[in-house]
C-alpha cells in the first residue's frame, strides 16, 4: 500500500507537465510496452496498464507495480497566405517539451480475482504560438472589416498578444480483473478523471456577436474540472499461441469549464469521448508475436469538439444556440475516427525483448474546420514506434520506447473568407518526437 501511495503522489507531482496530441487528442498507447509496439496492447497481459487499455487483463498480470515517463515532443506551425488584405503571417508553437508520467499498480486477491490502479494521461493538446504576425491597419483591426477593437498587431486568429490552448487529462482507473473460466476474464476500472484547461489570444471572437457569454472566452487562466466514467473489458486465451481482447470506455463526463462558457459549447462542457479497441495477438513462432488492434474514437459525441466551425455563420444570422457558449454552439469540426496498430514483439534471449509497431489514423480535421484548428492542430496520421525491455538478474524490468509521429498537414480557404474580405488560406502542421522509460516488477 505504502508503494502505491508513493506512486500517486509522484504522478500527481508531474501534473503540470503533462500534454499530448497523437490520435485526434488521444495519447497513441499507454503504457511504454505498449508504445514500442505503436500501442497495441488490447490483447497483452503484461504489465499493470490494464486500466488504461483492457481491464480484464489485470488477473493474468500477477503481482506488480510499473511506472516510468515519456519525453514528448510536439512540433506545431500554423500560416496563412493569399489574404490580400494584410493578414497572412506563419508561427512556429513553443512550448515543445512535456514530461508525461504513468503508473501502474496490481494485486492478486486470489487465484482468480485481482485488483489494481492505473494512473495515466489520455492526452490532451498544447500551443504556444506569439503575437504579432498580422499588423495594425489590416481587416483584424477597425478598418474595414471591424471585428476586433483592439488595436494591432495581432495574432494569426486577429487576436491580442500571444496565441495558444494548454489541456490536460490525468486518469485514475482503479481496476477489477475477474476469471470466468481458466483462460477467460473480464475487468472493469471506474474513470476518475482531472482536465485542465486555459486558452489565449481569442480576444477577435469574445464579444457578443460570436459568443453567448461574452468575457469567458479567452486569457482566463487555468480552469479544473473533474469527471467520471468507466471502461470494461474481456480477455481470452484462445490456445497457446492466440489470444484476443477488447474493450469499451464510455463518454466521461466532466464538468463544465465555468471560466471558459463563453468559449466551449453547452456552457463550458467538454467531456471525453466514447471509445473502443479489439485486439488479437499471435505467437507466429516460440519467440515472435505479431500482433493488431483496432480503436474507435468517436470525437462527435462531444459537441464543442465535433461541431463544425461553420455553427458560427448560423451564430452571426441570429440563433444564438449555434454561438461559441450556446447549447448547440460552433466547436472545432473534429470527426470520429479509426485507428489501427500493428505490433511485433521479438524474445531475442531470456533477458532481452525487441518490440516495433506502425499505427495509422484518420486525421480528424478537414479543410473546413481548419481555422479555429490553428489552436489545436491534432492532424497526425502515422507513428511508428521501436522499443525493448531488458530483465535484470533480480527480475526488474527496464523498458525504453521511441516513437516517432510523421509530418502531416491541412490546408483549405481561411473561415474568414464568410466575413466580407479575401482571407486566403491556412495550413496548420504537426509533427512529433517521443522517447519513454519505464521500470517495473514483479512483487
Amino acid at each position: 500500500m505504502r508503494k502505491l501511495v508513493i506512486g500517486l503522489l509522484a504522478a500527481g507531482c508531474l501534473i503540470p507537465d503533462l500534454a499530448s496530441a497523437t490520435n485526434g487528442y488521444f495519447t497513441h498507447g499507454n503504457g511504454l510496452k505498449a508504445k514500442g509496439r505503436a500501442g497495441v496492447a488490447t490483447a497483452f497481459a503484461e504489465d499493470a496498464f490494464g486500466g488504461a487499455n483492457n481491464p480484464a487483463t489485470m488477473v493474468f498480470v500477477g503481482n506488480r507495480i510499473d511506472f516510468g515517463a515519456d519525453l514528448f515532443s510536439p512540433r506545431r506551425e500554423a500560416s496563412r497566405f493569399g489574404s490580400g488584405v494584410g493578414i497572412d503571417g506563419s508561427a512556429d508553437s513553443g512550448s515543445n517539451y512535456f514530461v508525461i508520467p504513468e503508473f501502474g499498480y496490481n494485486r492478486m486477491m486470489n487465484p482468480n480475482l485481482s485488483l489494481g490502479v492505473t494512473i495515466y494521461g489520455n492526452g490532451g493538446m498544447n500551443t504556444d504560438y506569439p503575437g504579432g504576425q498580422i499588423p495594425s491597419g489590416t481587416a483584424c483591426g477597425p478598418a474595414p472589416a471591424g471585428f476586433n477593437p483592439a488595436p494591432g498587431p495581432y495574432n494569426l486568429l486577429c487576436g491580442n498578444g500571444r496565441l495558444g490552448v494548454d489541456y490536460m487529462q490525468l486518469f485514475v482507473a482503479p481496476t477489477l480483473s475477474y476469471k470466468i473460466a481458466p483462460n477467460h476474464s473480464i475487468g472493469i476500472s471506474p474513470l476518475i478523471a482531472l482536465h485542465r484547461f486555459s486558452v489565449e489570444g481569442l480576444q477577435a471572437f469574445d464579444n457578443p456577436g460570436f459568443s453567448t457569454a461574452p468575457g469567458n472566452v479567452t486569457n482566463r487562466g487555468h480552469d479544473i474540472s473533474w469527471g467520471y466514467g468507466v471502461r470494461i473489458g474481456y480477455y481470452g486465451q484462445l490456445s497457446n499461441t492466440v489470444s484476443v481482447g477488447a474493450a469499451y470506455s464510455s463518454k466521461v463526463r466532466m464538468g463544465e469549464f465555468d471560466d471558459y462558457r463563453g468559449l466551449f459549447a453547452e456552457q463550458g462542457d467538454f467531456d471525453v469521448h466514447e471509445n473502443y479497441n479489439v485486439g488479437i495477438a499471435v505467437k507466429a513462432t516460440p519467440k515472435l508475436t505479431l500482433a493488431m488492434d483496432y480503436q474507435r474514437i468517436n470525437n462527435g459525441g462531444t459537441k464543442s469538439v465535433g461541431n463544425p466551425n461553420s455553427f458560427l455563420l448560423q451564430c452571426l444570422g441570429g440563433n444564438p444556440a449555434f454561438c461559441l457558449g450556446g447549447s448547440n454552439g460552433a466547436g472545432f469540426g473534429w470527426h470520429d475516427i479509426n485507428v489501427w496498430k500493428f505490433g511485433l514483439e521479438y524474445q531475442y534471449n531470456k533477458e532481452l525483448t525487441l518490440r516495433g509497431g506502425f499505427s495509422h489514423s484518420d486525421n480528424p480535421i478537414k479543410g473546413q474546420d481548419v481555422t479555429l484548428n490553428i489552436l489545436a492542430p491534432g492532424v497526425i496520421k502515422n507513428h511508428a514506434s521501436l522499443g525493448f525491455t531488458y530483465t535484470t538478474k533480480s527480475g526488474g524490468e527496464l523498458t525504453m520506447t521511441y516513437t516517432h509521429a510523421f509530418s502531416n498537414s491541412v490546408t483549405a480557404p481561411s473561415f474568414f473568407n464568410n466575413f466580407g474580405f479575401p482571407a486566403g488560406s491556412e495550413t496548420i502542421k504537426m509533427y512529433q518526437n517521443t522517447f519513454g522509460i519505464a521500470y517495473g516488477w514483479k512483487m
